[in-house]
């Protein structure tokens, strides 16, 4: 297992690196594609057990959702058409059986995916976007990667055992350190002007957001009753396995930026 995750990052963390660095259209092309396998593994899974979602309509405003930012005073039209829309589509369909919950799982699968996954488009899109899209996405990665080996290593103690047992509180708090850290060396790396304080808080906003990210999923695979998302990336799981904990991560990070360039965290300097 070790061993393909080892091979994996060797392959996916270049791909990231310079789809980050050329900007758009690739990195939007790239968020986009992974979006849309992550919302096909959804899809897929609550088809299995629980009820047909609409997986056309799903995917199709999840790949607009992600783009959304490019659509400037658009975004929040999408955003209301992909509620309202899938309601009209089966109020006409013939089948009324559980059309409610066929809809609360598609409006669920593309908001979760489509738009929380935009806030990483929108974040590249930033002044300094290139910057703070590696400082979002690596310190996050730093979280994951030392949880893993510590709580592995040297994990007793259960961290959410109804939701994921494998998950510890000796795992949590490496993740934290290891998103600190990261930012600590990333903002010198990137070039943004975070005093330490600011990148001592960011590290560990984006570890804790990022954790409870990777438990949300945890909860959703438990409810499917299934392990991994999908087989997409050996050694990691689908496709949403990689996605986690940077749905709610990229989020964070955002409004982190919008408040630093504000101003609002200067008290941190």
């Amino acid at each position: 297992m070790l061993k393909k995750r080892l091979l994996s990052a060797l392959w996916g963390i270049p791909l990231l690196v310079t789809v980050i660095w050329f900007g758009e259209p690739w990195f939007t092309i790239v968020f986009c594609g992974w979006g849309l396998l992550a919302a096909f593994e959804f899809y897929r899974l609550v088809a299995a057990v629980k009820v047909p979602p609409l997986t056309t309509f799903g995917l199709t405003w999840t790949a607009l959702l992600i783009i959304g930012p490019h659509f400037g005073y658009l975004a929040p039209y999408l955003f209301t058409s992909a509620v309202i829309l899938p309601l009209i589509w089966l109020v006409f369909r013939p089948q009324k059986e559980q059309a409610f919950a066929r809809w609360a799982w598609t409006v669920a699968g593309l908001l979760y995916i489509g738009w929380l996954l935009s806030y990483m488009v929108s974040l590249r899109g930033l002044e300094a976007g290139r910057s703070w899209a590696f400082l979002g996405l690596f310190t996050t990665f730093a979280a994951d990667t030392a949880a893993y080996f510590v709580g592995r290593a040297w994990g007793k103690h259960r961290l959410a055992p109804l939701v994921s047992p494998n998950k510890t509180w000796e795992g949590a708090v490496a993740g934290v350190l290891g998103s600190i850290i990261a930012a600590l060396i990333l903002v010198r790396l990137v070039n943004l002007p975070l005093s330490y304080g600011q990148a001592v808080f960011l590290g560990l906003l984006a570890s804790i957001f990022g954790q409870f990210g990777d438990l949300a999923k945890s909860l959703f695979k438990r409810n499917m009753g299934v392990k991994d998302s999908g087989k997409l990336v050996p050694g990691h799981g689908g496709a949403l396995d990689r996605l986690d904990s940077v749905l709610f991560a990229g989020v964070v990070v955002y409004y982190y930026a919008l408040a630093f360039n504000s101003g609002w965290l200067d008290w941190l300097a």
